[in-house]
């Protein structure tokens, strides 16, 4: 059975040097036959390999990163750009967005190859087999969740009935496949979750963190959950992950260098997509738009190593510089030259230019990174903001304080019930503030504020206060229920599948 353009699987899928739990190395492989390839426990591990290596595609991992990420408030862009990520971070959406067309193509993608699995693999299969459609269910419930959180509104808004997107199953049709409806958040919700409870059945095989496994559907659960707004499940699936002792939380220079060090030696990554040394994107890495010049942010001679048009925004550095001794600020390496720190003079009023380096600098090269999708100290976070949402205050802060804790911080910048009366803050409040801090720029501050009913604040230096005109208004405030916090239908798929409604 084959799948329509939509959705194919990319016949020729060269398979980059990816290294697996048991240490051995898959060598390219071209041209697997869409018919005759899936025969045996080898073809389905070798097509697995093809689908992890999908993920790598620049119109998943860059894209996808530019669509969650760059709407939220730690990131600025320092200059106007002619790439279509100015769309995304000034909400100026279009249907023809270039960046959304790539990652919705890209993700079908990646779930049509996961379905050929999933549908070739027997639930009575031998355990070989079961770990690898448990692995393809994983993959293709992260693919659908990525895809409803970027174009499906918040599932607490209405109870999920908002339009998602397209559910796509194994062992559709041709027809079937091209001409499938917008299911609801809250179904496609139901589908995600669905897959990785099965996935984390069907697996029992620990591998490296570039691999699924039953603790990273384990991980996943835990945020969906949460999203759901399901919080009793957010923490079971929580402590499923840390009680696993499978993770640990980083500690001091481990911790100020975890974006650098080899991915499968990090203790803190449940998941990560992997790439070595020799898939450096260069200057169309993730780490490119964040990041130029050498080590220690100085320029680099006569050229430059990226574009570097992205930089931490003046609310994130100056809410991390509260506390000066929090390791977390090693994230940001300040743009200097000669030794001076170096201010934008394209904004108004000039700003310092910090670059972010959590996606660059991993072994050594400057744009290499395998951007993190889980990893602990998320977790711990899932399972502190669903402990404040039932009232457990103490508990929440106990794992906010982790946190703080292992960033340096001590005495009076760890939180107490009484802190907060003094603060007049919330639980809630505290967790949102810590989430903010601890995964800024890994893709979570625009859902963590919109799924909890609360306005994006950009009242700080960027083009979104430009507006085509230099202008001293700095602030933009974006509401939970306005259109523009998801993304248009790519005109191109409802030109494919007229079925398919646009988001206002």
């Amino acid at each position: 059975m084959k799948l329509s353009s939509l959705y194919t699987l990319l016949t020729s899928v060269a398979f980059v040097l990816i290294q697996v739990s048991c240490q051995k190395y898959y060598e390219p492989t071209e041209f697997i036959d869409e018919e005759s390839a899936l025969k045996n426990e080898a073809d389905v591990g070798t097509a697995t390999i093809g689908t992890y290596a999908v993920l790598k595609n620049a119109a998943y991992v860059r894209s996808g990163h530019f669509l969650m990420e760059y709407p939220g408030d730690a990131v600025s862009q320092g200059q106007s750009s002619g790439d279509d990520l100015t769309r995304a971070y000034r909400y100026n959406h279009i249907n023809t967005s270039d960046h959304c067309t790539n990652f919705w193509s890209q993700a079908y993608k990646v779930i049509a190859a996961a379905n050929k699995i999933i549908e070739f693999v027997p639930d009575n299969a031998a355990q070989g087999l079961l770990q690898l459609k448990g692995e393809n269910l994983y993959l293709r419930a992260m693919m659908h969740f990525n895809l409803v959180r970027i174009f499906g509104r918040p599932y607490p808004q209405n109870g999920g009935s908002n339009p998602g997107i397209p559910i796509l199953k194994e062992g559709l049709t041709d027809e079937e496949a091209t001409s499938l409806l917008r299911s609801s958040v809250k179904d496609v919700y139901s589908f995600i979750i669905a897959d990785l409870l099965k996935a984390a059945d069907l697996m029992t095989t620990e591998k490296s963190n570039a691999f699924a496994s039953k603790e990273v559907a384990y991980a996943l659960l835990a945020r969906v959950y949460l999203y759901q707004e399901d919080n009793d499940n957010a923490i079971k699936y929580a402590n499923l992950v840390i009680n696993s002792n499978r993770y640990s939380l980083l500690q001091g220079s481990e911790y100020t260098g975890y974006f650098r060090t080899l991915p499968e030696s990090n203790r803190e990554t449940i998941f990560c997509i992997r790439h070595t040394k020799v898939e450096d994107r260069n200057m169309s890495s993730i780490g490119s738009m964040y990041f130029s010049g050498d080590l220690s942010g100085n320029p680099m001679g006569q050229g430059v190593s990226g574009w570097a048009e992205i930089y931490a925004s003046k609310k994130y550095y100056d809410f991390i510089k509260q506390n000066p001794q929090d390791l977390r600020s090693n994230f940001l390496t300040p743009y200097l030259v000669d030794g001076t720190l170096q201010y934008n003079q394209k904004l108004t009023p000039v700003t310092p230019m910090y670059y972010v380096n959590k996606y660059s600098l991993q072994e050594g090269q400057i744009n290499l990174s395998s951007p993190v999708y889980l990893r602990l100290g998320e977790i711990y976070l899932i399972r502190a903001e669903a402990e404040a949402k039932k009232g457990n205050t103490a508990d929440a802060l106990a794992d906010v304080n982790t946190l703080r804790a292992r960033a340096g911080l001590v005495g009076e910048a760890l939180y107490t019930p009484s802190k907060l009366q003094e603060l007049n803050k919330s639980a809630l409040d505290i967790v949102l503030e810590e989430r903010f801090l601890e995964l800024a720029f890994e893709g979570h501050r625009a859902y963590d504020l919109y799924r909890n009913n609360r306005a994006m604040e950009r009242d700080y230096p960027g083009t979104h206060s430009l507006n085509n005109t230099p202008t001293t208004n700095l602030h933009q405030k974006v509401n939970p229920t306005d259109n523009r916090v998801v993304f248009y239908i790519p005109q191109a798929e409802i030109n494919r599948n007229p079925k398919l409604t646009q988001n206002p």
